[in-house]
């Protein structure tokens, strides 16, 4: 679908080895840095009961659940943003996805160095931030300085944008990422070309041995503690345990799941979290017994738009949408159960789309 997650981290944090559970892609695991050099790639799916409720509802030939594609970034370093550790190249890559999964080391194991030492989970953060915001930092500064030229010669519009670039600067100078600005989406869409590391929203994924399981220890809360200084999500998990769950059947799944105090695998609410992460939802269509399928759009995404998630002519020539919820569709257990109770509705172009959406579009070819 082109939504991409890139995994970031020091080395040893076990990237790699969440990325192995996340997407079965079996990425290298090994006890030394820059063991994964160019990214992994994996796409996923976001597991979603709605479209489970519909397929045995409906029983297509086939179902198509949404996706998101992951990507298993080599470890950064300190340095990094200098070159350090190949960092320009990893760095480079960060640049490529939409969102990023911070994996932060919160398990003790003699067998596995840690790069810096012991383990300290908000130092971790700090060196990686840092990093980034350097790499930021270089890229404003040369568009600052181009800038400032332009509005000492008396450009008005380089004048105008100077407050603003300054403010940005001075941000990144005291190692501020700039998610945490507050900046407007109008501000945000006017730097959008220097595609900036830090203004990519973030997952921490605190990664703990498995007798922390299900909340995690002391050291998770201190993650806890500092992502909320961004309102950013934390997802506790065990990646250690997560690959070995994937070589259970589900049977052996579900009583380990039991002895560990979890309702599933903390691998699917890691997909859900990236995927609210990116401000994703999900609409459903259903072609009488051929396929259901769930489609991923951006919130805020209209009907026409929508439609052309689906065909590019659907976008062109669209009419209309006759729209039903899932939940309600559900609920009723039929189709004409829920026109009957006047919950199957006409809309147009300028209707959003819902997470849950069952959407049939009409369009002129």
């Amino acid at each position: 679908m082109g939504f991409r997650c890139g995994i970031v981290g020091l080395p040893n944090v076990g990237k790699s080895t969440i990325f192995n559970a996340l997407s079965n892609a079996k990425a290298a695991v090994s006890n030394y840095p820059f063991c994964t050099i160019d990214p992994n790639k994996g796409v996923v799916v976001v597991p979603d009961p709605r479209l489970t409720a519909l397929s045995t509802l409906y029983r297509p030939e086939k179902t198509t659940p949404t996706t998101i594609e992951f990507l298993d970034i080599a470890g950064l370093v300190k340095g990094a943003s200098q070159g350090e550790g190949l960092g320009n190249q990893f760095l480079g890559h960060i640049k490529e996805v939409e969102a990023i999964l911070h994996v932060v080391r919160c398990f003790e194991d003699p067998d596995i160095s840690h790069v810096l030492g012991g383990v300290d989970p908000v130092r971790d953060i700090e060196v990686v931030d840092t990093e980034l915001c350097l790499k930021d930092l270089e890229t404003m500064s040369n568009r600052f300085e181009k800038t400032r030229k332009l509005a000492m010669s008396g450009d008005k519009d380089a004048r105008e944008k100077m407050p603003f670039y300054e403010r940005i600067k001075k941000a990144l100078e005291e190692g501020t990422p700039l998610r945490r600005l507050g900046l407007t989406e109008e501000e945000k869409k006017s730097i959008q070309d220097l595609a900036f590391l830090t203004l990519k929203p973030v997952l921490y994924c605190a990664n703990v041995s498995e007798s922390d399981l299900p909340d995690g220890g002391e050291v998770t809360r201190r993650v806890h503690d500092w992502s909320a200084r961004e309102n950013a999500e934390v997802v506790v998990i065990s990646g250690k345990v997560e690959s070995e769950l994937m070589d259970l059947s589900p049977d052996e799944q579900n009583e380990f799941l039991k002895e560990l105090g979890l309702k599933e695998l903390s691998i699917y609410a890691l997909i859900r979290a990236g995927y609210r992460l990116l401000n994703l939802i999900t609409f459903f269509t259903v072609v009488g017994g051929k396929e259901v399928r769930a489609w991923t759009v951006r919130r805020g995404t209209k009907a026409p738009q929508a439609a052309g998630a689906v065909h590019t002519d659907f976008e062109h020539g669209f009419i209309r949408a006759e729209v039903m919820s899932a939940d309600d569709l559900i609920q009723l257990g039929s189709p004409a159960l829920v026109k009957e109770k006047g919950l199957l509705r006409t809309e147009g172009k300028d209707y959003v789309v819902r997470d849950g959406d069952i959407m049939l579009f009409r369009f002129n070819v």
